[in-house]
């Protein structure tokens, strides 16, 4: 038995990122990062046993061994429905002052959110994606057109947040004024990490529509510019690389006032949330960039997943020149029909030289040049993780009503070898969404301390509780246990408000509170005296996008989870 509890102790100190083993008065002796700690462990049996034992140990010692917690169905509710076993606070609403003055404020929409750990171990930055707005809660005029305050408005609050947030006694809130508090948006000046200028410049103005994202090895956020046609348009190309401004993809209409180029966003952009600089990684390519999730190889180079979210599109997969940054590597795409990585090296891909001028043509045009390749077109690729245990890499594809396909899948990419610098892979359905496997349109995913999978939804607010996607109503949070009587069923934890979509999870290093994001509520309201929503306030309030912070034991045993 003592033999045992030493396994159980080194599980938990590597979760925390304390580093192990511990000596029993709680100091560290020596760290090891969770690469080696895999590699340590082995990703089969040992590691599977210790992470197993966890939940039984951590039971007895509650006094709570071997309770379960009931799955919820789905909801209609104007509520964010939760399981028992989970309470969710309110931590960041749509316009919260951010600093005294009321010059800094919260962003609308949040998406993707990443923790960063303060030296207290109850301290930390939180980072929070706003991916869009919405004209009805922005409007300065009541006759038609938008006007410049409006836009300069809108663009204010799209990019993202960085919020110093503690605990204290359980409960997280912002810090107020916190030197740390700060936001990135649609005029923020972030220069281009490239020896080149991108469309005669060398820097762009702001970061728009930003969705989910990843976090590096060293400890700076990735956020991803997905749907970036909406603010400015696109250009389209002929083959002979001369180039014309399409406008009528530009919903937002923000060229109407400020001529930037399309070509300056597509990004994703790096930020380092202690410090607050920030660049746009040409490298990375441009698309409509879902994520961006990261691992380290065996010689410390970066290795970074990508989907890029729309019909027909494809997966990515980034490898740098070096470690400790992403500035410069080599991009691929997937073909998953024959299982191999393809070069998108302008150098390396003569079939990329007999269309493209150069490098840096290559990758303004990714999707081009993805598909001359011979990349496969994807249902929707939208976020990716790693799962810590077998290193296989799981792809949310949303959908393609093209193809018939109304409710997504999950995709598994296992690498030769375990290798995530390895040029071929194969690949496989994990899951098919559908009434009988209970989910529809998968969207983003995390992995918790004990491996198992937490997924959202992303049916789109038009489509909710209509037609196919009446059974699933409301979009939700699910979890699949992977381990236990439940392994590999998919099993719902939560239930968002009208119109809303859950975004971004993330959870706190020691595992015990899940950052979420409820996006857009009441997003098909078109009049606000008629709102569809009224979360997180009630009443007659308009919905405000908020972040909530989840906690309660069901995180600490997602698979004892039952119907």
């Amino acid at each position: 038995m003592k033999r045992v509890r030493v396994v159980f102790i080194t599980v938990v100190c590597f979760d925390q990122g304390l580093g192990l083993p511990l000596a029993f008065g709680g100091k560290p002796r020596w760290r090891l990062d969770r690469r080696d700690f895999i590699r340590f462990m082995g990703r089969g049996t040992a590691a599977g046993i210790a992470i197993q034992f966890l939940p039984a140990w951590a039971d007895r010692a509650r006094g709570g061994a071997g309770r379960s917690f009931r799955a919820i169905s789905p909801s209609s509710d104007d509520a964010l429905v939760l399981a028992e076993g989970l309470k969710a606070d309110v931590l960041l609403r749509w316009g919260d002052a951010l600093d005294h003055q009321g010059d800094l404020y919260f962003g609308y929409n949040c998406d993707y959110t990443a923790y960063f750990p303060l030296p207290s171990i109850n301290e930390g930055l939180l980072w929070v994606n706003h991916e869009y707005t919405h004209p009805l809660f922005f409007s300065t005029s009541t006759v038609g057109g938008k006007s410049r305050e409006q836009t300069e408005l809108e663009m204010r609050n799209v990019g993202g947040s960085v919020v110093h947030i503690r605990r204290d006694h359980g409960l997280w809130q912002p810090v107020l004024g916190s030197p740390y508090n700060r936001r990135f948006d649609a005029l923020t000046h972030i220069p281009f990490a490239w020896p080149e200028p991108i469309d005669g410049m060398a820097s762009a103005v702001g970061t728009v529509q930003n969705c989910a994202g990843g976090v590096t090895p060293w400890n700076t956020v990735l956020s991803c510019e997905e749907n970036y046609q909406s603010a400015f348009g696109d250009y389209a190309y002929d083959h002979g690389g001369g180039k014309r401004l399409v406008t009528d993809k530009a919903v937002d209409e923000w060229y109407l006032y400020f001529n930037h180029s399309p070509e300056h966003y597509g990004w994703v952009v790096e930020i380092n949330p202690f410090t607050g600089t920030a660049k746009k990684l040409i490298s990375l390519g441009r698309f409509c960039h879902e994520g961006a999730t990261t691992v380290e190889a065996a010689d410390g180079r970066c290795v970074v997943y990508m989907g890029d979210d729309a019909a027909g599109e494809c997966i990515y997969k980034f490898i740098s020149d070096r470690p400790g940054s992403l500035d410069s590597g080599e991009l691929y795409v997937a073909d998953t029909f024959n299982g191999r990585w393809l070069s998108l090296s302008f150098e390396r891909n003569a079939k990329l030289q007999a269309h493209f001028k150069s490098q840096t043509d290559v990758l303004l045009r990714t999707r081009e040049a993805a598909r001359i390749a011979g990349g496969t077109p994807q249902d929707r690729p939208e976020d990716i993780k790693i799962d810590p245990l077998t290193g296989a890499v799981i792809v949310a594809l949303t959908n393609n009503k093209a193809n018939k396909n109304l409710f997504g899948s999950l995709l598994k990419i296992e690498e030769a070898g375990g290798d995530p610098l390895a040029m071929d892979f194969s690949s496989s359905v994990f899951l098919m969404g559908g009434e009988a496997s209970g989910f529809a349109c998968p969207d983003n995913l995390a992995f918790d301390r004990h491996g198992h999978l937490w997924m959202t939804s992303d049916i789109s607010s038009s489509a909710v509780g209509k037609k196919e996607y009446a059974p699933f109503k409301n979009n939700g949070l699910f979890v699949i246990p992977m381990r236990g009587a439940n392994a590999g069923r998919v099993l719902q934890v939560a239930s968002a408000p009208v119109d809303a979509e859950l975004t971004g999870p993330f959870f706190s290093p020691d595992g015990n509170t899940l950052f979420l994001s409820i996006q857009h509520p009441g997003e098909e309201s078109t009049d606000l005296n008629r709102l569809t929503s009224h979360w997180p306030d009630g009443g007659t309030s308009i919905p405000k996008p908020s972040v909530v912070a989840i906690s309660g034991p069901l995180l600490r045993h997602p698979e004892r989870i039952i119907f």
